[in-house]
């Protein structure tokens, strides 16, 4: 049994959707194990940097390059990695790291294998439908996956170690999840609707272009709503000209930092479709068109859209098909959906299904079983 308070690692590629699951589990086991020390490992983007700063984590770049796209990558692709391995097995020893959580993306593999040469625990969050790279590359040697989407199964090697957790959110998504959508109108007051683009912290360009004038078509028939356009960052410029050049009225911003707050008090959410973002609407209970970025490593946010949308759980627009311009194809679909409030609530009431507001427990409780701290030690520890 684990005798001194752990040293946890949690290594990503410091994409939001790959940060804010990690930051949200750090919380729930630093709150379980209060003498816990938590450390993250990435690649040093400043989004990463600045959000393990606010929540009061340690962080440490290693070096890492992703898979190489031609011949002149491959040879830094090689000499990076070796050189994070190298760095993370001296990081795990030099440190006493008692368990490796990898998070996703490219920047978790080196971490990750560093700790199982070592023999130390470790797990995967697995937060699409379809696995990662870095998650089937990683799966047969971890000790645990915790995936969002049944779906993922056979897509790996058999023996795998996996259990289904959901994807966990930030807390306050955990808090509002309580709240009933009757007093989230009450709050806003009963005559504002509120319509939320969500690009994705990086942005989304198709969107950025396309919903301004799929909302100027639409003209009256937004009369009483309210546009927050989420742009991502390096696209808030260019998103707020087009807004002005349409003349729609739009509250236009790179980033929202109260993502929870916004997303339940809003009645139509247009998105992207990572597994994170979804996780957070099915918390939130928010109807959605999902977009799915066409380019996404093996059309995993597709798969993820897919999954809800043979639940009934959102409307799907393929921006690859052959159905019209995006603009246009977006406006059949607000058509439909800003003039019936019915089929919003009905939307909003099948993703709200897909919501797993004990994700980050349950993930914290397989970490803990892994180091094998029974919920007795740990309510000692916390006392």
């Amino acid at each position: 049994m684990l005798s001194n308070s752990p040293h946890i690692v949690f290594a990503g590629d410091g994409t939001a959707g790959h940060l804010f699951p990690g930051l949200a589990v750090a919380k729930q086991f630093l709150h379980e194990v209060p003498r816990t020390r938590i450390t993250f490992a990435g690649c040093g983007k400043r989004l990463e940097q600045q959000a393990v700063a606010a929540a009061g984590y340690q962080y440490l770049c290693i070096p890492c390059q992703p898979v190489p796209r031609s011949p002149w990558q491959a040879l830094r692709f090689v000499t990076d990695n070796m050189a994070g391995y190298c760095a993370s097995r001296w990081m795990l020893r030099e440190q006493h790291v008692s368990m490796v959580v990898g998070l996703g993306g490219y920047s978790s593999a080196a971490t990750v294998r560093a700790a199982v040469s070592r023999g130390l625990p470790t797990v995967l969050l697995e937060q699409n439908a379809i696995p990662g790279k870095a998650t089937c590359w990683l799966a047969p040697s971890a000790s645990m996956v915790c995936a969002s989407f049944h779906q993922i199964r056979p897509r790996l090697k058999l023996g795998t170690n996996l259990r289904f957790t959901g994807n966990p959110v930030r807390p306050e998504f955990q808090r509002l999840y309580w709240v009933p959508p009757e007093n989230r109108v009450a709050q806003r007051g009963r005559h504002e609707r509120r319509l939320l683009i969500l690009g994705g912290s990086g942005g989304a360009e198709s969107l950025n272009q396309s919903v301004p004038p799929a909302l100027h078509k639409l003209g009256k028939q937004l009369r009483g709503w309210r546009v927050v356009h989420q742009t991502g960052s390096g696209n808030l410029q260019s998103t707020q000209e087009l807004y002005r050049k349409l003349n729609i009225e739009a509250l236009v911003v790179s980033f929202v930092d109260e993502m929870a707050e916004v997303m339940h008090g809003t009645d139509l959410v247009i998105s992207r479709a990572g597994g994170t973002t979804i996780a957070e609407l099915a918390m939130a209970g928010s109807a959605a068109i999902l977009v799915p970025y066409p380019n996404a490593a093996d059309d995993h946010q597709m798969e993820n859209a897919q999954v809800l949308a043979a639940a009934r759980a959102c409307h799907v627009i393929d921006e690859r098909s052959d159905a019209g311009r995006l603009d246009d194809q977006l406006v059949r679909e607000l058509k439909r959906l800003v003039a019936n409030e019915s089929l919003r609530r009905r939307l909003g009431e099948q993703i709200h299904a897909f919501a797993h507001p004990d994700a980050a427990q349950e993930v914290a409780s397989a970490m803990r079983e892994l180091l094998d701290m029974p919920a007795a030690l740990v309510l000692r520890r916390a006392a």
